[in-house]
């Protein structure tokens, strides 16, 4: 397994927002946590990334304990993520953000020389480049706090992958899109994972979910009450009455 996660929890005073989850995440899939709000998925996720620290259990990836590893050690591990809302940074260029998310692949003294007058490397402009046309991304230049804000979330992606990720964590990038992006999206997803990066995606858009993951945990009051593939999450009674309601989701 590239992600496991034993018996994980997490406690903010009273409330049991993480309560012994576990996870066993197979490399080169798209993995989905789903549930209501408050349910404990970004809590899970901020674990997992080491935004905050588990109260008790354990984290491995790819076989090697990573538990209490802080967020910029975790990167150079090979995790990347998005957050539920944007974090860039607003007074610079699209290009220069994901020059910033490519830090750890690069020489220590490159983002010295990205302010204010130096130039980085031309492999890692063309990376960067890369991957904002990849993201539908044409203007490198434009100031990240002017863009729209799908553009953003795109962006924010582009950064994450900078770091040449193993473990993408999406939390809610389809927020904002139209339908035409959110499909983008999903083929953006699917081509990753064929290129051997596994995904998991934390999203309200339940049949983007579906339609893009091949294994689905449910979250509901920081438990896993469900994790199966897509057909088998639907057709569970707990999730229905937990989150997708009496409707058919599919």
């Amino acid at each position: 397994m590239l992600l496991e996660c034993v018996r994980i929890s997490k406690r903010f005073g009273g409330v049991h927002a993480v309560a012994e989850i576990d996870l066993a995440i197979a490399p080169g899939q798209v993995f989905g946590l789903i549930g209501p709000n408050g349910a404990g998925k970004t809590t899970l996720v901020n674990l997992i990334s080491g935004h905050l620290r588990v109260d008790s259990g354990a984290i491995r990836l790819a076989g090697a304990e990573v538990t209490r590893l802080a967020p910029h050690a975790l990167t150079a591990r090979g995790i990347a993520r998005t957050f539920q809302g944007v974090r860039l940074f607003k007074g610079l260029t699209a290009l220069e953000n994901v020059l910033v998310g490519r830090h750890t692949r690069m020489r220590a003294d490159a983002l010295r020389r990205l302010w204010p007058r130096g130039v980085p490397d031309r492999s890692d402009r063309e990376r960067a480049s890369q991957l904002l046309e990849r993201l539908g991304l044409g203007r490198p230049d434009a100031l990240a706090g002017g863009l729209a804000y799908g553009d953003q979330r795109r962006l924010e992606i582009a950064r994450a992958l900078a770091s040449e990720p193993r473990l993408l964590i999406l939390d809610e990038p389809a927020a904002g899109m139209n339908p035409a992006e959110s499909a983008r999206l999903r083929e953006l997803m699917r081509a990753l994972v064929t290129e051997g990066l596994t995904i998991v995606l934390i999203e309200h858009d339940v049949r983007l979910v579906m339609g893009t993951c091949e294994r689905v945990a449910v979250l509901n009051f920081g438990r896993k009450i469900a994790e199966g593939t897509p057909a088998e999450i639907q057709a569970s009674p707990a999730v229905r009455e937990a989150y997708l309601g009496s409707e058919d989701a599919a």
